[in-house]
């Protein structure tokens, strides 16, 4: 009996360490058990104090009345699986007849108090599906991306979301995308991952760094073109406008819209294209928007009109021609001049790191998914990293992207050097770098231009 008694105790203590110091491995070892245990025997209960049952049907309360039986009770939806995962509970559920998607999606509040978890949210996968995820503890706190996640072209694992699902970058989806966040919110960051997640793919990258090239000229080894004032920003982005037109071209070449071709065959972007004929795809990183569009002079104003022209032309063309476009800023409004707005329009997804005014954030999702707005100004100081995104369909979720060091970025820059596209186009404004520094050498943030 005493040996049983110690065995408790050890158990006991075991799981409170691993719940203080290791959340997900208590999780694993003890937590998505007692949840599910949790869930299936107050389900009912919690469904009703929710308000997400109904009624008994007039045919159930007919039988009843006829065989003298209690009238039956109210029913909550049925539950199709119940699945664990490493960081929550999946319930997927079946709505009662007279029950809505939105009904679950207003009362997750309320179900993540009755059912003790850490976070609750939902979304519906077909008519009359739901899908619950619960998470069990902050997966934001301590950010561990899953060992395998699900790459594909032009799809990115950045982040981790606060339901535990892996945050992607998809480009083919989303093709232009906007970050704001001030001063350390975790921007760099963000953008690192991103870079890093593109290095081993077949794809050019092009950068725009008007502070000097501090944040982008590191990387330079993998990137095909480079500007790090706004003048050359300008020759840069009418070249690519100049590419832009040739890809068309080439798709045009191949369209081939005979009778005889399948509606499947014809070409209408480069992933259309046989991949032999298939142009490179282009990333565009621009660092600090407003370094482009703020002018002193009239020289300069015109020099700002002409980048902001073609950013709004590469925003609402380059996606067929496998160009897209990923900008990030401080603010992004209409203070910045003329055609600001129109570009924003273009830039489908929107991440809004911590902000210094609620005006930044309605920059972001004002005109997407005004919900988001607060969440994005109530991003704590202490928490850098962690930012809202959201799209054009108007949903949204918090995020957190793994903290990457410069140092861990340029690795990966180098390692996958060999895999960075010559295009002739971007011939003149390729960066020009040296030897490699050997490993142990330190490499500051404000490192120089040339590498």
């Amino acid at each position: 009996m005493t040996a049983l008694t110690v065995a408790l105790v050890l158990v006991v203590a075991a799981a409170l360490v691993l719940r203080w110091r290791r959340p997900a491995w208590y999780w694993l070892a003890f937590g998505a058990a007692f949840a599910a245990l949790r869930v299936l025997f107050q389900y009912t209960s919690v469904m009703d104090a929710c308000g997400l049952t109904v009624p008994p049907s007039r045919w159930r309360l007919a039988i009843a009345r006829m065989s003298n039986r209690p009238v039956p009770e109210s029913r909550a939806p049925r539950i199709l699986r119940l699945r664990p995962t490493r960081t929550g509970l999946v319930l997927r559920l079946k709505l009662r007849p007279g029950q809505d998607a939105f009904d679950v999606s207003a009362a997750t509040d309320r179900l993540r108090h009755s059912f003790a978890m850490y976070g609750v949210t939902s979304r519906e996968l077909r008519s009359g599906v739901v899908e619950v995820r619960m998470t069990g503890y902050d997966v934001l706190k301590r950010i561990q991306m899953p060992a395998k996640t699900d790459p594909a072209p032009m799809r990115v694992p950045v982040a981790l979301r606060e339901d535990g699902a892996v945050h992607y970058r998809d480009y083919r989806a989303v093709p232009h995308g906007l970050t704001l966040g001030a001063t350390e919110s975790g921007k760099s960051v963000y953008q690192r991952n991103l870079v890093a997640g593109l290095a081993p793919m077949n794809v050019a990258l092009v950068g725009i760094d008007c502070k000097q090239g501090v944040e982008l000229f590191p990387l330079a080894r993998r990137f095909s073109a480079l500007a790090d004032n706004p003048d050359t920003a300008l020759d840069l982005l009418e070249a690519l406008v100049s590419h832009m037109a040739d890809v068309y071209q080439v798709i045009r070449a191949e369209q081939r819209i005979t009778v005889n071709v399948p509606d499947a065959e014809i070409a209408a972007d480069i992933w259309d294209l046989p991949e032999h004929l298939r142009p490179v795809p282009v990333v565009v990183l621009v660092d600090e928007v407003a370094e482009l569009a703020l002018f002193a002079s009239k020289d300069e104003e015109k020099r700002r009109d002409r980048i902001i022209t073609a950013l709004v032309r590469l925003a609402q063309l380059g996606r067929a021609a496998g160009i897209y476009l990923e900008i990030c800023g401080q603010r992004f409004g209409s203070e910045l001049g003329r055609g600001i707005t129109m570009l924003r329009a273009q830039l489908t997804g929107r991440t809004a790191h911590r902000v210094n005014d609620e005006s930044s954030a309605n920059m972001a999702f004002g005109d997407i998914a005004p919900d988001a707005v607060l969440a994005a100004i109530q991003i704590p100081t202490e928490t850098p990293g962690i930012a809202v995104t959201g799209d054009s369909s108007g949903g949204w979720a918090r995020i957190r992207a793994p903290h990457t060091s410069l140092r861990a970025a340029v690795n990966v820059c180098n390692r996958y050097a060999d895999r960075t596209p010559d295009l002739p186009v971007l011939a003149p404004f390729r960066p020009v770098v040296g030897s490699l520094a050997p490993a142990s050498e330190p490499l500051a943030k404000a490192a120089p231009a040339t590498v």
